[in-house]
């Protein structure tokens, strides 16, 4: 940036102490119909925009330029927020032609976490910036969503935890202290995937003193924020921020909550993804992932408060028991959801309303959408508290009290406002009576001077008198020479004109100053009263945000009640026991997509408890899944976790029954690929999750393993798979699915009491395998990998020669010389082929207990030899041998 130097007009002079103010933004300059970019910026935005790169100025004094049009900016706004830049919006405050140079001001700094404009923000997702305060090992954090007011703090042990938090919430952008280690914050940025912003360490500095000054409150306590320290500095820090870059005082930030980190289900980043809870595993989508099926929510709120839930299932067994009440009450009441759900519909998304007209940066059509959303209230409130659970009653009280504010809006708003306050017009008549006078000055002028005029004549008695205007003498009343013995004493001379002479009276000159100062004086009124309105809806911040989250929690409960009315989900049974029953169990997601409907999908049971339950000795605590490619392993693994998750956060569970003992996490390792960035093999993607399982699991934790160990040799695969599961079993002793290709492990029910072997049923029809998708009790021999091969297309000859392959490698034969029989069918023998060797010598003659153990070998299954059978044939061979 060049520097700020007397040889440069006052208005890039202008322009270049704003920036360095805003060394790190993208400064937005309004200059009348455009904001324009200069400089560094220019070349910047004029790439990530795709716009037209122009220069001011000519020669040495050539400076790059571009511009974006003023009504069309927020969406350039938002592609610049998109790949991560920030955006200060230097706009005019004062009318041009007031003075030379006319006065401009940041208003606002939009960063990738602190956006409110309703047209760049997903209205069924949350907006979180992340503060972090880091402490030795321990790590302070908050959530703040500028666009809604919400403000959580809590703190956690060590980076890996608070990276898994960060992410579980989604946050868009951090915040760190200056003081903090740089390599370190960067690191965490990095895993997170936000970009970070530095702030001064001062703002995170006598937090617990701050947030009480802000909230207006004694003592925090009442919050149930004592003793976080760091995560108290977090806080202060983000509502610090908000209120820097929105420059305005955050009031609608009116109390703070405890981040739920250890009193809910935990779910780290791995599990998200694994069981697709918001974004698809391909292409990321958020079609075809749970909260996709579950999200049948009539606002906005209620679809943020739902995905809210499925970001944080409960592990309190009350709150569950509440939610699950509700949603009973209402999914067997059609009547009562369709009730509600059109009590709902009018009720527009008070928090971001609030959030927008608290910050100043609300318009007149907000305070319309407020209103009518207010207004809508006592319905819903009605509806709600004629039902029979407590949480939806609960729910009904919270939207009361805001009937007065409700009222005062409608009467103040226009049915239809512009869409900037500039255009005046949205204040309703009747609301101001000066305002009135102002607009029917403004707008019934003609009918105001016609009526003087024919006053004037009827008191005078000069008939042909007229009111006139021109831009010298401005209105006037002109009377021809012939009457001039007409005027009154009271009018005063202004002009004479050849035909007769020109007059004012006090009433005309009163009304010429209402007319010619009336745009200006209305437009000044009107921003008076709307900020007046504005004022007002702050003064009741807390009790909108009250009745908003009342609002969201309702939508959200009505959400899962239509889906287990609509879909056959059945209540679960939650308890603090350690077993995990569910019978005829399905995938929520995959029943929903199958082509021939829900009634193709095959239903299968998941009965497991960890070890040492009562109810182990039955299910065992690990079960070992093998089956074919492509039968349904890991769907029945995975409906089982999602089973598990959506019974604690309150939902109904597509199940025909379900009882959950109560789980702490569910963990899963499903899958896995190259970590490139991060320079990490597939393998050691794999053991990174296995070893985060096999260090946090306790024994309330649900785990979820397919295909351990399969990424290195197969002796590795299966000794590293062996000693994972036995390690879960004798050490963890938690609920575990655990699929697999190594059939050895099957060999791990003879040794450990409690694990039990399941197998996916297929059927041989022919050269054909029909998947039955039904888990059985016992284990597979097989993995029909090449008849999954054939599906996919793979050549016929591929197919032909890899069926000759597994024959030799399931002989374990060798060739005449010695060599693997892998091989065999490539190579033409140079010579004629040697002589037959017998099995225990060169030419000797046939031994019939050789060749009969011979055949024998030769028959073996060895996929499903066990060890202490084989000991017992070779005891057997040695015996006939000698």
């Amino acid at each position: 940036m060049p520097e700020i130097a007397q040889a440069h007009t006052p208005m890039m002079r202008q322009y270049l102490e704003t920036k360095a103010r805003y060394p790190d933004a993208i400064l937005f300059f309004r200059l009348g119909d455009f904001y324009e970019m200069f400089f560094e910026d220019a070349l910047t935005a004029s790439e990530a925009l795709q716009i037209t790169l122009t220069a001011r100025s000519k020669g040495d004094d050539k400076v790059p330029m571009c511009g974006v049009p003023y009504h069309a900016a927020r969406g350039y706004v938002a592609r610049l927020l998109e790949k991560g830049f920030k955006v200060a919006i230097c706009d005019q405050v004062e009318e041009p032609g007031k003075s030379q140079l006319v006065k401009r001001e940041v208003t606002r700094v939009v960063t990738p976490g602190m956006v409110l404009d309703d047209q760049v923000l997903d209205p069924r997702e949350a907006s979180w910036l992340g503060a972090v305060a880091l402490e030795g090992g321990r790590a302070g954090l908050a959530l703040l969503d500028a666009s809604t007011g919400q403000l959580q703090c809590g703190e956690v042990d060590g980076d890996e935890r608070l990276v898994d938090e960060l992410r579980r919430a989604g946050v868009r952008e951090l915040v760190f202290s200056s003081a903090a280690d740089g390599a370190r914050t960067e690191a965490i940025a990095r895993a997170v995937g936000a970009p970070a912003a530095r702030r001064d360490a001062a703002e995170f500095e006598r937090a617990e003193d701050r947030l009480r000054k802000h909230l207006g409150v004694p003592s925090l306590d009442g919050f149930g924020v004592s003793g976080l320290p760091l995560g108290l500095s977090a806080a202060a820090a983000a509502l610090a921020y908000l209120a820097d870059t929105q420059r305005a005082a955050p009031r609608h930030v009116d109390r703070i909550s405890r981040l739920s980190t250890d009193d809910v289900l935990l779910l780290d980043e791995a599990t998200r993804t694994n069981l697709e809870l918001e974004r698809t595993l391909s292409g990321g989508r958020k079609k075809g992932t749970l909260l996709a099926l579950l999200d049948r929510t009539v606002t906005a709120p209620g679809g943020r408060r739902l995905a809210e839930w499925l970001r944080y299932p409960l592990a309190d067994l009350a709150r569950i028991g509440a939610r699950l009440d509700a949603v009973e009450e209402l999914s067997g009441a059609s009547v009562a959801r369709e009730e509600l759900a059109g009590a709902l519909r009018p009720v527009a998304d008070l928090e971001r309303l609030l959030s927008r007209l608290v910050l100043g940066q609300g318009n007149a059509r907000d305070l319309r959408a407020l209103a009518g959303a207010l207004l809508a209230l006592p319905a819903l409130a009605d509806v709600l508290e004629a039902r029979g659970a407590a949480l939806l009653r609960e729910a009904g009280g919270r939207l009361r009290g805001l009937e007065a504010l409700a009222a005062h809006l409608d009467a103040a708003v226009a049915e239809e406002p512009p869409a900037t306050l500039r255009e005046g017009g949205f204040i309703r008549r009747g609301h101001s009576a000066e305002l009135d006078e102002i607009v029917a000055i403004s707008e019934d002028g003609k009918g105001w001077i016609a009526g003087l005029e024919a006053k004037e004549r009827e008191r005078t008695g000069i008939g042909s008198l007229k009111v006139r205007f021109n831009k010298v003498f401005g209105y006037y009343l002109e009377v021809t020479k012939p009457n001039l013995h007409l005027v009154p004493k009271d009018w005063e001379r202004r002009q004479t004109t050849v035909g007769g002479e020109r007059f004012v009276t006090p009433e005309l000159k009163g009304f010429e100053e209402k007319v010619l100062t009336a745009e200006e004086r209305r437009a000044a009124l009107e921003e008076r009263l709307f900020e007046a309105l504005r004022q007002a809806v702050a003064a009741e911040a807390p009790r909108v945000r009250t009745a908003a989250d009342a609002v969201a929690t309702a939508d959200a409960l009505l959400s899962l009640a239509r889906v287990a009315a609509e879909r056959g989900y059945v209540r679960p049974e939650v308890d603090a026991s350690e077993a995990l029953e569910i019978v005829d169990g399905r995938h929520p997601v995959v029943e929903a997509v199958l082509p021939d409907g829900p009634a193709a999908y095959v239903p299968n049971d998941v009965l497991v408890a960890s070890r040492g339950a009562p109810e182990c000795a039955e299910h065992g605590a690990l079960l070992v899944i093998t089956g074919p490619n492509m039968a349904g392993k890991s769907t029945v693994m995975r409906q089982a976790a999602l089973v598990v998750l959506l019974a604690q956060m309150g939902a109904f569970v597509p199940a025909r029954r379900a009882r959950i003992g109560l789980v702490d996490r569910i963990f899963t390792r499903v899958g896995a690929s190259d970590d490139l960035a991060r320079g990490r093999s597939t393998f050691m993607v794999e053991m990174t999750e296995t070893a985060a399982i096999l260090h946090n699991a306790t024994r309330r934790s649900l785990v979820v393993l397919d295909e351990i160990g399969r990424g290195t040799s197969t002796f590795d695969g299966v000794s590293i798979a062996w000693a994972v599961a036995e390690h879960l079993h004798d050490v963890t002793g938690c609920r575990t699915l655990f699929a697999t290709h190594y059939h050895e492990l099957q060999d791990l029910a003879r040794e450990r009491p409690a694990v039990r072997n399941l197998t996916v049923a297929v059927r041989e029809v022919g050269d054909r395998v029909v998947f039955l998708r039904k888990l059985v009790q016992g284990g597979a021999s097989r993995s029909y990998g090449i008849e999954v091969a054939k599906l996919a297309g793979l050549p016929a000859e591929v197919l032909a020669r890899a069926r000759e392959i597994l024959k030799n490698l399931e002989a374990m034969e060798v060739d005449e010389g010695g060599h693997p029989a892998l091989a065999r069918g490539r190579r033409r023998r140079a010579g004629p082929a040697a002589a037959q060797l017998g099995l225990f010598g060169g030419g000797a003659a046939a031994d019939p207990a050789a060749d009969e153990v011979a055949k024998a070998i030769r028959a073996l299954d060895l996929d499903a030899l066990r060890p202490l059978d084989a000991l017992n044939l070779l005891a057997g061979w040695k015996r006939s041998l000698e």
